[in-house]
């Protein structure tokens, strides 16, 4: 994986991150890779957007690894986080990668992110530096 274009289709699947705050904490969260940033939906229910007032800088990994064809890869990414003001259209894309594009058949809790939640926000974390590694093997005959 050395080029943007391979970078971005490797982002835009749905992976989870595992998105690192000053504490320390690590959390898996769900992500959407935009505009050469990563973001990640958040609100009251979460102490992330505290965490984030408090100390800006993060650090974030995004891998995989499967056994069965060898693919083994990692992104892994430090930068500065900023809270933004939620934008329910961003919302549906991150949602519709993970969830379907059906939103009727939504867990009801992801819907009243995108409508009925006040404290819904966007964590916006902009890469100062990445690392890709691709680790990818050949698996063993099974």
């Amino acid at each position: 994986m050395a080029t943007a274009g391979e970078l971005d289709a490797f982002l835009a699947r749905p992976l989870v991150c595992h998105l690192a705050t000053d504490g320390p904490t690590v959390r898996p969260v769900w992500f959407l890779w935009e505009d050469g940033c990563f973001w990640v939906l958040s609100g009251a229910w979460s102490a992330l957007p505290v965490h984030i007032e408090t100390h800006a800088r993060v650090a974030l990994v995004v891998d995989t690894c499967n056994l069965d064809t060898g693919e083994t890869v990692q992104v892994a990414s430090n930068g500065h986080a900023e809270l933004v003001a939620f934008d329910a259209e961003r919302g549906a894309r991150l949602l519709a990668r993970y969830l379907g594009r059906e939103q009727r058949g939504w867990d009801p809790r992801f819907r009243r992110y995108l409508r009925d939640e006040p404290s819904t926000v966007w964590i916006k974390i902009q890469p100062d530096q990445m690392r890709i590694v691709d680790l990818s093997f050949q698996p063993s005959p099974q």
